[in-house]
């Protein structure tokens, strides 16, 4: 019999198991990644994350594959196809913060080349690695996300508070939250030295 993995997340929920062991922690230099989490993360405030994995592959095609350059054209009649999408969370704050944050994204990218270049100078071109032994001692928050968050906002993001910040950077990798005795952590920790090692050339 093989031996079971450890994970950070004590789950049989298929949907949780995938995310965790294929795509939660690992460093994201893709811009159209970097704004699908963005995204995500608005619509899990006040929901589970479950939810949100669930409702992930209907939003991806309501949202024209999380293209943030498409969504920026959006209309008023883009708007009322979303609203009446039966299939994604229908929530008008949330899809009208997308619309608005693809536009705030597409300025971001026009001044720093990337939006990648910007998010990424928030922990100094490499992850932060907490080293956890338990979830237990960890805030929901932390100086960095709070700086993103501030920033963010000023630039007129919608549905970036601190919390959503932190939870965005635990999902594409700026930090490396799984814990240490996780079969993922020590896989994650090489991909984030990589990332630090070639942050020279990407921010």
């Amino acid at each position: 019999m093989s031996k079971k993995l450890s994970r950070c997340w004590s789950t049989d929920n298929p949907l949780y198991i995938r995310y965790h062991d294929e795509e939660w922690g690992v460093p994201v230099h893709d811009d159209r990644v970097l704004f699908e989490f963005l995204v995500l993360e608005g619509f899990q405030a006040g929901l589970t994350w479950e939810l949100v994995l669930k409702r992930r592959e209907a939003l991806r095609k309501a949202f024209d594959g999380f293209n943030p350059k498409k969504i920026a054209r959006y209309t008023e009649e883009d708007f009322t196809r979303l609203i009446n999408n039966a299939d994604i969370i229908r929530n008008r704050a949330k899809i009208s913060a997308v619309i608005n944050n693809a536009h705030r994204f597409e300025e971001i990218r026009k001044e720093y080349g990337s939006f990648d270049a910007f998010v990424w100078q928030f922990v100094n071109g490499g992850p932060i690695d907490h080293e956890l032994k338990s979830f237990a001692s960890l805030p929901s928050e932390s100086e960095e996300s709070r700086a993103m968050s501030v920033e963010l906002k000023r630039r007129g993001f919608k549905f970036v508070g601190p919390t959503i910040c932190y939870a965005f950077m635990q999902a594409v990798g700026l930090v490396n939250d799984h814990l240490i005795h996780c079969f993922r952590y020590g896989e994650i920790q090489k991909m984030g030295q990589k990332t630090g090692q070639n942050a020279s050339t990407r921010v």
